[in-house]
């Protein structure tokens, strides 16, 4: 077995056990790179001398027993809204384009802190505004299933990364389904925790009363360990939370016969690909052999979580982006009649059309007259989503449903049709705005032979439960295939 086709968990235990030095699995990574980025293009920067430096000092450190972590030593990629010092943070925008940050993202502290190592930057839907992580000012990234088609997004860069094993792990951030939808469609595993456990100060804000940062990779048992790294208090950031329990690795040997999991109808029905709606299925099917309880039952509201999500994030948006104006730091317009004047061409030469969609959106529902009309109203459907998870949460310890209603669709086709993007991400968004954690685990392949997850989505702090069901998921499904190492293993 090649070093790139270990989990990070397993390179985790040959580096410290002095199998694999931590230059070697390095290097790997690098030379996967090269071979894959001309096709994938997955990252936006990748500093090698910069990652070798780190590799030395990180294995001088293990040995001299300062970095104690199941991860120590294994490369890690960051997403490119995430901040890193001394690195380009451009969150796929050219209106970002000069910008190096001169501190770390708390949680990129954290990763240091374990003694992790940073290849890079990963690509992007522009602010994270995407489903398919083709509105990049960079260019888009590809599936490594198949590169004719979109790795989901936002964080399709980081998703495609871990799949074609440029990287063991990867960042990603989740604003409405922005790490679930894209580990769907690349075969991997990705959890967006609880909102407040992963600190967001660092992360270049889409809306900040829905993001949150969390883990890639490619098991569950990876996401775990990369979640007990990053999750953290910090008084750097107002809604970050104090928990006792992040000891998520221990919840993965846990029995998941005790556990009582609801499919809402409402998921399986016009919409969903047979495929899909199929995997669902056969996780539910999984989870009755392991002994759990498993029943279908009425959610509610679901055809107004779209409007309520896009409403409330675009809102927070238009202020959210309302600094990027040419004067401090980015892209400033070279040719301009006054201060107003350089405001205004820096922003629509900085800005795509995809985020200068959503910035008029937010504006207008923020704006006098509509306020009460829309946002206002949009503020009190998310208090009634939230009254719905918590009455399923008094009878069912997991919500089992799909992750997005297709696998990956073709290059192209979503971009077209915005209306189409935004329904994509119809089974994710009420997470966020919920506040909830949810966990996308790779469940089979369709009969185009692309990878399809489902999504497990627990009451809040509840993502112990979570691990505990996709290590239990995985042990009954078996070892999911990727693509570099051959898809056709799987059956």
């Amino acid at each position: 077995m090649q070093i790139t086709e270990l989990t990070a968990m397993e390179l985790g235990k040959k580096i410290k056990a002095g199998e694999i030095g931590v230059s070697e699995a390095a290097k790997a990574s690098l030379d996967q790179i090269k071979k894959e980025e001309k096709t994938i293009h997955a990252f936006l920067a990748v500093e090698e001398e910069a990652v070798l430096r780190q590799a030395e000092e990180v294995e001088k450190g293990i040995r001299a027993g300062r970095f104690n972590s199941p991860l120590a030593g294994v490369p890690i990629a960051v997403k490119d809204n995430i901040c890193t010092r001394g690195m380009h943070t451009t969150c796929a925008s050219k209106i970002l384009e000069n910008f190096v940050p001169f501190y770390d993202a708390e949680a990129v502290t954290q990763l240091k802190n374990a003694g992790l190592i940073i290849l890079g930057k990963t690509n992007m839907d522009e602010f994270a505004m995407g489903s398919t992580t083709e509105t990049s000012a960079y260019g888009v990234t590809r599936n490594p299933w198949d590169p004719s088609r979109v790795p989901g997004g936002s964080s399709g860069g980081s998703c495609a990364a871990v799949a074609a094993g440029e990287s063991f792990l990867a960042l990603g951030s989740d604003t409405g389904g922005s790490i679930r939808q894209p580990s769907s469609y690349c075969g991997v595993t990705g959890i967006k925790p609880t909102y407040g456990t992963v600190s967001r100060f660092g992360l270049i804000a889409y809306a900040s009363s829905l993001d949150q940062i969390g883990p890639i990779g490619k098991t569950t048992e990876d996401c775990a360990a990369l979640l007990e790294v990053i999750a953290s208090h910090d008084k750097k950031d107002g809604t970050s939370m104090k928990r006792e329990d992040t000891d998520f690795i221990s919840a993965l040997s846990e029995d998941v016969k005790s556990l009582r999991i609801g499919i809402p109808r409402e998921y399986l029905t016009e919409g969903l690909d047979l495929d899909v709606k199929q995997a669902v299925e056969q996780a539910a099917s999984y989870f009755k052999e392991l002994g759990a309880t498993v029943e279908s039952f009425d959610l509610g509201l679901m055809e107004y979580t779209i409007p309520a999500y896009y409403v409330i994030a675009s809102a927070e948006a238009s202020s959210n982006l309302e600094r990027f104006d040419g004067v401090k730091y980015g892209y400033r317009a070279e040719n301009y009649e006054d201060l107003h004047d350089m405001y205004k061409r820096s922003r629509s030469e900085g800005f795509g059309p995809e985020v200068k969609r959503r910035i008029m959106l937010g504006s207008f529902v923020l704006s006098s007259g509509y306020y009460d009309a829309y946002y206002l109203k949009a503020l009190k459907v998310r208090a009634k989503i939230k009254q719905v998870f918590d009455k399923a949460f008094a009878r069912y310890d997991i919500i089992l449903g799909p992750a997005a209603p297709t696998a990956a669709p073709k290059i192209g086709t979503s971009l077209s049709d915005p209306m189409k993007m935004y329904l994509s991400d119809i089974y994710t968004v009420a997470v966020n705005l919920a506040g909830l954690p949810g966990l996308t685990v790779p469940c089979t392949v369709s009969k185009e032979g692309l990878p399809v997850g489902v999504q497990l989505i627990g009451d809040c702090f509840s993502e112990k439960k979570l691990f505990s069901a996709g290590a239990g998921l995985e042990r009954v499904r078996g070892a999911f295939p990727l693509p570099f190492a051959g898809k056709e293993a799987f059956s």
